[in-house]
């Protein structure tokens, strides 16, 4: 274990969207590191059994179950993962996104008022916008529905004195079933192996640049911000190294040894000249990533592989 994550050793934390791709990464690593994870699911069923991990079934949206799940477990730091991630989703069903990102939040902040001493890691999202002031332009329901709760989280903090901290991750990937870019490339290239004659893949522009960082490392950041990180501020959770789409789309296709049709379109709004932005404060106190992208990279498409296995 991490000696710089040491005091969290035997402390309760309450995880929200548990079942998720990170979620369930959380509960892994925060057990493995000594904690006591309460996982807050909305299904107790189908989970795999962990050591340390205690499931709690918690629909989000109902004020009274989210207090009474808070007041129940009373624990000592909270990571909150719950809510919905899919930009294009949040286009069909933009009313889901405000209740599932906003109220959530809201809901889960006004509970843990009863526990003063609890630390609060908000996870946010890059795609949310820098403030309401009368210049914000969102972009899309979802984008809208994160910069919504980050005001929350932190007029909360503001209002109550509560221990709140924001986190804003760049492009999660590594194995699992996400809607990440990574993800649904690995799924389909696996997906030709076997099949063959799948439709291209489509991907929006050869140039545009992104920052894409391993769960595992983002999850072991979190950990370090529930430890050191100061209420009300935001930490950038990145790997600092912007890929372009055909880096990554040409590595994984190298990686499988894949012949699968690609798609290259060519969007005039695709960023080829994203801003750099680094993890200054995560590095400064220790942190650095430790799964290079080849290795998450082959990490996905063992996993797609391994399920499609296990579905024969």
């Amino acid at each position: 274990m991490d000696e710089r994550t040491q005091l969290l050793q035997n402390k309760l934390i309450l995880i929200t969207g548990a079942s998720g791709f990170t979620g369930s990464h959380a509960c892994r690593y925060f057990a493995s590191i000594g904690m006591r994870v309460a996982a807050v699911v909305r299904d107790e069923q189908g989970h795999a059994g962990l050591g340390g991990v205690t499931y709690h079934r918690c629909d989000l949206l109902s004020y009274e179950q989210v207090r009474e799940t808070v007041s129940r477990i009373r624990p000592d730091y909270v990571l909150h993962l719950g809510g919905k991630n899919s930009v294009p989703e949040s286009w069909k069903d933009p009313m889901l996104y405000m209740e599932s990102n906003v109220l959530s939040v809201l809901y889960l902040l006004d509970a843990l008022r009863d526990i003063p001493a609890c630390r609060t890691l908000v996870v946010g999202s890059r795609l949310s916008g820098p403030s309401l002031s009368s210049s914000y332009r969102p972009h899309h329901p979802y984008g809208l529905s994160k910069t919504l709760q980050k005001l929350v989280a932190l007029s909360w903090k503001q209002l109550f004195d509560q221990h709140v901290i924001l986190a804003e991750p760049s492009n999660l990937m590594g194995p699992g079933r996400s809607t990440g870019f990574c993800s649904l490339l690995g799924g389909r290239i696996v997906q030709e192996e076997r099949e063959g004659g799948t439709p291209p893949f489509r991907v929006s522009s050869r140039q545009e640049r992104r920052d894409f960082l391993d769960v595992r490392d983002a999850v072991r950041a979190y950990a370090f911000l529930l430890a050191y990180g100061s209420s009300g501020e935001i930490y950038q959770v990145c790997s600092g190294q912007p890929r372009t789409l055909e880096e990554v789309t040409t590595t994984m296709l190298n990686l499988s040894g894949s012949r699968m049709t690609v798609e290259w379109g060519d969007n005039p709004t695709a960023d080829s000249t994203a801003e750099v932005i680094q993890p200054e404060y995560l590095e400064r106190i220790g942190w650095v990533p430790l799964y290079p992208l080849r290795t998450s990279l082959e990490d996905i498409i063992r996993y797609y592989r391994d399920e499609a296995k296990g579905g024969d």
